[in-house]
């Protein structure tokens, strides 16, 4: 029989799983939405995101969390910083997969990992290991590749990854749990998106009203399908190695680049190839190099 640590690693690795799975999944979702605009669309996310959060809240009785930390002047400010950087991320997301640049947001999310290191060094201040500055120069030198091939910055991935980097760096610095921070985010971000909904609706720009049966449908569920996977990877943050998560995070990012080259069959080129090819050297190093720190640092 397993134990029970072992029982509860196991749901927690599957929770989290589930949750890459389901953000490299997004881009069949936002698709189907694709003649809605992007800022529209976000800002539907942030208020059905709200009313799921809020119901989920109350039904676990964290509302009184959620009601202390509206209180706090520092946790407003710090999830005002983090709500504004995942309203970018999402926003550049959306518009990258609703115009053709799937790929490419998968690349910003591979570069994720490799931006947290960076951050690490440079605002942290914290020593980096050999192979994690071999790392980063492989990220640089794929993204260089792509400058050279593409003849102007790739973007959507560099947003993408700057984005959610600093919304990391931003939520190490709260004490607040993923579900309270998320709702705190979402309280203050709420108000602007429905006063930017409403001003919609009012010139005539709306989708309500004018999107079909389908797409009506799909806007409603966008908090559901925001909430379900932070809350997946939240439970098995809790329960699993981080080194098993950081591994798991490259199931998102692969699902994506697999749907942008296979299934909505984007451009890629052998230079293209070749850019992606160095960055996931830079993954592989700092894969092995948090492994290997994992394994001695019982020892040590």
């Amino acid at each position: 029989m397993s134990s029970p640590e072992t029982s509860s690693a196991r749901r927690g690795a599957l929770a989290a799983a589930l949750g890459y799975l389901s953000w490299g999944l997004f881009p069949l979702f936002w698709k189907q939405l694709a003649a809605i605009d992007a800022t529209e669309l976000i800002a539907h996310r942030h208020v059905w995101s709200l009313l799921f959060v809020i119901g989920v809240m109350a039904a676990t009785g964290a509302l009184r969390e959620l009601r202390v930390a509206l209180g706090s002047r520092t946790a407003l400010g710090w999830h005002a910083l983090s709500g504004a950087l995942l309203t970018v991320n999402w926003l550049v997301f959306v518009w990258g997969v609703n115009h053709g640049h799937v790929i490419e947001a998968s690349l910003g999310y591979f570069l994720v990992p490799l931006v947290n290191v960076a951050l690490g060094r440079f605002v942290l201040h914290e020593r980096l290991r050999r192979l994690q500055w071999i790392a980063i120069g492989f990220a640089i030198a794929g993204v260089t590749t792509l400058l050279i091939q593409l003849g102007s910055l790739p973007w959507i991935a560099l947003s993408l990854a700057g984005t959610f980097g600093f919304y990391g760096l931003v939520r190490k610095k709260s004490p607040l749990g993923a579900l309270t921070g998320l709702g705190v985010e979402t309280v203050i971000i709420a108000p602007l998106a429905i006063a930017f909904l409403a001003w919609r609706q009012h010139t005539g720009a709306g989708a309500l009203g004018q999107a079909t049966a389908a797409e009506h449908a799909l806007l409603l569920s966008t908090g559901v399908v925001t909430a379900v996977p932070l809350l997946l990877f939240a439970y098995g943050a809790r329960r699993i190695r981080f080194t098993t998560l950081g591994l798991l995070q490259y199931i998102g990012p692969t699902v994506q680049f697999v749907l942008g080259a296979w299934v909505y069959r984007e451009p890629f080129t052998v230079e293209r190839l070749a850019a992606f090819a160095l960055i996931w050297c830079g993954l592989t190093l700092y894969t092995i190099d948090n492994v290997w720190t994992q394994r001695r640092g019982p020892r040590v």
